[in-house]
Formats: structure tokens, C-alpha cells, sequence
């Protein structure tokens, strides 16, 4: 790993990119094909964390990928206050748990690993690849490939209508542009990682279908226009030239 990566920095983090949206994809269906949703995937993603966890820490590269404490205050990112509203959303609803204690555990540990996973490879591996080139292109490319990323769920047989799959990858590319923001301003990529895993863990007891159709795309449009969009124009506003 340490040759391929002291090699080419990009072409380390495109076949972990590659290797992660794969096998997850593969292990999902692995899963339900077992009859316990997320056993396996939980498997792979506890194994490929502690790889990347390890070989950053041997490496001496924890600081480089942001696992230390945030240069810029909590109040210069409104205390993250926006991301604390988006991961809370999974409550909206009501709670309830979504399946058997077991399955519930298997896919909250999951989601953990996700959050860490992505942030690592795509705010980590990917954007810290790019910087030194061009730190705009470097947001830009980091941002919509996580969107991107998140196109899998159209084919793999996740359940999702493609309204909503849709609708998650725009969400996706947007929640993409502020944590690569936070992490570049803040050199901290803590709060992106417990943001992103408590956002898809707490989905776990969210109580599904207490919405209309008809509510639940005005509040999408709330989440994605004014709380993304509007903490997405704030952090570009008041950081100016620091991507640049």
C-alpha cells in the first residue's frame, strides 16, 4: 500500500474509491442474500476502517488527514449547527426501530464505518491528492465524486424509486461541498467524520412513512436549499481565498 501511495496519491485514492463502492455494493446483496441486512457489508467495513485507521497512524499521516483538532473555532463554523439539523432529521418522524436488534446493530456499525470510510477516502485521500495542485479543482472533484458515488444505489437493489435516489445524490454532492470546505478550512476532519456517521447510523431507529409524499419533498427541499445550500454559501462567503 505505502509503495502505491509514495507513488501516485491519486491513483491510491481512485482504487480505494473503486474498491469501496464495489465491494459494499457486493457485500450488500451478500447480506440480504444471508437474510441479515447489513452482515456482511458491516464485515467489510469494520475491516477496510481499521486498515485505513492502521496505515495512516504507521505512516505518521494522522495530521494530514485531519485527525487532529480543527484550526479554525467551532463558532466560525456556527458551532456545525447546520449538519447537527441535517443528522437530526432521522427523528423527524418519530422513532422506531427498523429491524430486529441484531440487524439494527449490524447496520448501525455499519453506517459508523461509512462515515469514517468516506470522509478518509473521499475528503481524505482524494481532496489532500489534489491540493497541492489546485485546491478549487481539488473541492470540486472531491464533492462530486462522493455524489457521484452514491449513483450505485440506482442498480444495486436498494429499494429506492429514482426520485429518490436522485434526490440523495443531490444531497450527496451538496453535503460533499461542505465538508470538504470544513475540512479545508479547519484541517480537521473530526467533525465531518461524526457528523457523516451520525447521520446514516441514526437512520436506523428513524420511523419511516409518517410523512406524505407531499411533506416530506417540501421538507427534502428545506434541508437541501436553505440548510445545505445557505451553510454551503456561508462557508464560501466567509472564508475567502482559503481555497485558492
Amino acid at each position: 500500500m505505502t509503495k502505491l501511495y509514495k507513488k501516485s496519491e491519486i491513483t491510491f485514492a481512485i482504487l480505494w474509491i473503486v474498491a469501496y463502492v464495489v465491494l459494499s455494493s457486493l457485500t450488500d446483496q451478500l447480506s440480504e442474500t444471508v437474510g441479515v441486512t447489513k452482515s456482511v457489508t458491516a464485515t467489510l467495513h469494520i475491516v477496510m476502517s481499521l486498515i485505513l485507521f492502521f496505515w495512516i497512524r504507521s505512516n505518521a499521516l494522522s495530521e494530514k488527514y485531519g485527525f487532529c483538532r480543527s484550526t479554525v473555532p467551532a463558532k466560525r463554523f456556527l458551532y456545525y449547527l447546520p449538519l447537527i439539523i441535517i443528522a437530526s432529521t432521522a427523528f423527524w418522524g418519530g422513532i422506531k426501530l427498523q429491524y430486529g436488534v441484531f440487524e439494527a446493530l449490524m447496520y448501525f456499525i455499519s453506517m459508523c464505518c461509512v462515515g469514517f470510510l468516506e470522509e478518509v477516502i473521499f475528503r481524505g485521500l482524494l481532496f489532500k491528492a489534489m491540493e497541492k495542485n489546485n485546491p478549487k479543482s481539488a473541492v470540486i472533484v472531491s464533492a462530486l465524486t462522493f455524489g457521484i458515488g452514491h449513483i450505485v444505489n440506482l442498480f444495486n437493489g436498494s429499494g429506492k424509486d429514482p426520485a429518490s435516489s436522485l434526490i440523495q445524490i443531490i444531497f450527496a454532492v451538496l453535503v460533499g461541498f461542505v465538508l470538504v470546505l470544513v475540512f479545508c478550512h479547519g484541517r480537521s476532519l473530526v467533525p465531518c467524520v461524526l457528523f457523516h456517521s451520525a447521520n446514516n447510523a441514526l437512520k436506523v431507529f428513524a420511523a419511516e412513512g409518517k410523512f406524505d409524499p407531499q411533506t416530506e419533498m417540501v421538507l427534502n427541499l428545506i434541508l437541501i436549499v436553505v440548510i445545505l445550500g445557505g451553510y454551503l454559501l456561508y462557508l464560501v462567503k466567509f472564508f475567502p481565498g482559503e481555497t485558492e
